[in-house]
């Protein structure tokens, strides 16, 4: 195949678009990715739109016109990323909650994957979460829905609908819904918890409820967990209905 200027802007093209949401979007944007993984995966998988599907690009004018096809393109495809990749997040919330509740948010570490401090059990459902994605291919999903975009959003056609920020506010309003969901067993039991040892303090007032109370609340926040860890699917399951449904929103606002 001769390799001609206008072949070239048009890989470029599809390359900036996909470079910006392999970095944004979920498991391929997790730092404990290399760099290079990223960008090979990236240069490939232009390497095989640009040969599958046919593709053109508008006219433009001079360098200027060009790098704003540019610009949209790595708008649209971090956007795709991000509104895919926000959703996880959820679980991490999710944790610290559950953390404050039962008292495991005294203690902090390093998630090596977000770089910042988070929880124990933020982790954990990070985590589980994270190899339920791999086990189900998930981010195969993505991969062809990424593909398919260039069919549903042609290059230098994205538009930036104002109807985005919408998006945003109601995922905003979910986030706090969906995660108390999660939360909400665990807060119930240690609800119940407070409440017996309000009564045992006017009862016994010599009883160090202080003491009593860690205890116990770390005691049922860990059997509470292991009662409800067979749940994890259906909530991984909903996590990745949220990311889906974004990403299908986000493309379809931006045609």
């Amino acid at each position: 195949m001769t390799i001609t200027l206008l072949n070239f802007e048009i890989y470029l093209l599809i390359l900036v678009r996909m470079s910006s949401f392999i970095y944004t979007a979920p498991f391929f944007s997790q730092k404990n990715v290399p760099i290079k993984v990223k960008a090979g995966i990236s240069i490939f998988l232009s390497a095989i739109v640009f040969f599958t599907i046919p593709l053109s690009i508008p006219e433009y004018y001079g360098i200027i016109g060009y790098s704003i096809l540019l610009v949209k393109e790595a708008i649209a495809g971090a956007l795709m990323g991000l509104f895919s990749n926000i959703a996880y997040y959820i679980l991490s919330y999710s944790g610290q909650i559950i953390d404050m509740e039962i008292g495991f948010s005294m203690v902090s570490q390093l998630d090596p994957i977000s770089g910042i401090q988070t929880t124990i059990t933020s982790n954990f459902y990070g985590y589980l979460v994270m190899l339920m994605m791999m086990a189900t291919n998930l981010h195969h999903y993505f991969i062809r829905a990424i593909v398919d975009s260039y069919k549903v959003i042609s290059l230098g056609q994205a538009v930036i609908s104002p109807s985005l920020y919408k998006l945003m506010l109601q995922f905003i309003i979910n986030y706090f819904i969906i995660a108390m969901r999660i939360v909400l067993p665990i807060f119930a039991a240690i609800l119940v918890v407070n409440s017996v040892l309000g009564i045992l303090a006017k009862a016994a007032p010599q009883l160090n409820m202080f003491v009593i109370g860690m205890q116990l609340k770390i005691l049922v926040g860990l059997l509470v967990l292991y009662l409800i860890i067979g749940l994890v699917p259906s909530v991984a399951d909903f996590i990745f209905n949220e990311m889906m449904d974004f990403f299908k929103i986000v493309t379809q606002l931006m045609q």
